[in-house]
């Protein structure tokens, strides 16, 4: 099976939705503001297996020094096979050089980002008004 890691892919709603809900994000409850944050998304990657939607990245960026990925789902029928390592290794290059890349992981996702370099900076402490039961 072939899979396809694109850059800036153009997204449907019932498929992003499809991929949200799959992974149990409440994201998946708003899809109007989901869609207009993913299309104002600094950076988007995608993964798909011919036409379906696997896999979903962003960024959010000053477009200079810092970056933030605040999403990153692969659906779950796909998990495990380096399909979220090969996104975020796109995104990573699109931002290298950057001062700061940024994200907050929970979970089997801590592991998963320290597989990819990132670790927690110094003291800092991850703080945010959040309900903390969404995605």
């Amino acid at each position: 099976m072939k899979i396809e890691i694109q850059m800036d892919d153009l997204l449907s709603q019932p498929e992003v939705l499809a991929l949200y809900s799959a992974n149990h994000w409440s994201a998946a409850d708003k899809p109007e503001q989901l869609m207009a944050a993913l299309r104002n998304s600094h950076g988007l990657v995608t993964a798909r297996s011919g036409r379906r939607l696997i896999g979903l990245g962003n960024a959010i960026s000053d477009g200079h020094l810092v970056v933030y990925f605040p999403h990153m789902l692969v659906h779950p029928d796909y998990q495990r096979r380096g399909i979220g390592k090969q996104m975020m290794q796109a995104l990573q290059t699109r931002y290298a050089g950057f001062h700061q890349q940024m994200l907050t992981a929970d979970g089997a996702a801590v592991d998963f980002y320290r597989s990819l370099g990132f670790e927690r900076a110094g003291a800092t402490v991850p703080m945010w008004i959040y309900a903390g039961s969404e995605h």
